[in-house]
């Protein structure tokens, strides 16, 4: 029996014995949905905030544009003037529509350099996960809990369950507690993969030889599901991600079952020593 198939046995022992329901659903994409996830972390609602913001310039701009186009049409059509205008410029005018662009400009600046500190900025941290992406699974390795490590792949269709999501369920979830800053350092072994997680505005590329950072702080529990987001080959799209939250003290019972289910990793793992991404540069 290989080892990822004593892996598996583990998984499948340890979601049974934690009740790990499909009930406890979160955030997953939902057959036509038109707007975006439900927002799980401080990442996500600040986004949402400036799609939001964004969303309101947009469609002002969008009006004002068309009305102008309609007024013009109607008041300046051959029609109504058939001695065409001599006008060459009005200076008030060209001010004015450089100078309100500039200003619109700024005021999208100002909060987007902001999210995009937080995004980048990793607040501290209370545990951190290694993630390597690999064609076409993803290890996982929690090094503050002792460094077990497991991979998850993608349940095929024919192994599914009544309830469960096709092309989005493994057969081992990332885990972690509620209301914690948890770091997430991530590389690859082949080519660059990227590892996406909607519901918490989280998306970073996991390049060979390379340690890329982010962060998320989830609100809730539940499973959060994601995807591979980075064309890596022929099974891309069979590369899911998903994150179950959980109280504090039902994670302290996973790590547990863990350590056994999983063990500690096989010889040396440099990735797990090495520092945070911020401490690199």
């Amino acid at each position: 029996m290989t080892r990822h198939t004593l892996r598996a046995v583990g998984a499948t022992a340890l979601t049974c014995v934690l009740g790990l329901a499909q009930s406890a659903l979160a955030a997953a994409p939902q057959p036509w949905e038109l707007g975006l996830q439900p927002a799980a972390s401080p990442v996500k609602h600040a986004l949402d905030d400036f799609h939001n913001l964004l969303l309101v310039i947009i469609t002002a701009i969008t009006l004002l544009v068309f009305a102008l186009l309609v007024a013009v049409a109607v008041r300046f059509n051959a029609k109504r003037n058939p001695t065409p205008s001599s006008t060459s410029h009005n200076t008030l005018l060209e001010v004015a529509w450089t100078v309100v662009p500039v200003i619109i400009l700024i005021v999208i600046a100002v909060p987007s350099f902001r999210v995009l500190y937080m995004m980048e900025v990793t607040p501290e941290a209370e545990m951190t996960i290694k993630v390597t992406g690999r064609q076409w699974y993803w290890d996982y390795e929690y090094p503050d809990q002792g460094g077990f490590a497991y991979s998850s792949y993608m349940i095929q269709e024919a192994d599914l369950k009544p309830g469960q999501k096709r092309l989005l369920e493994v057969d081992n979830r990332v885990v972690v507690p509620v209301n914690t800053v948890v770091r997430v350092q991530l590389t690859a072994g082949d080519v660059i993969h990227a590892w996406a997680l909607p519901a918490f505005g989280v998306k970073k590329d996991a390049v060979p030889g390379r340690l890329n950072e982010t962060w998320f702080k989830v609100e809730k529990e539940g499973v959060y599901y994601g995807q591979c987001s980075e064309i890596c080959g022929t099974n891309h799209g069979f590369m899911p991600i998903a994150v179950e939250a959980m109280s504090k003290e039902k994670f302290a019972e996973w790590v547990a079952k863990a350590k056994v289910a999983y063990g500690t990793p096989d010889g040396s793992r440099e990735l797990a020593q090495m520092p945070a991404a911020a401490e690199t540069r």
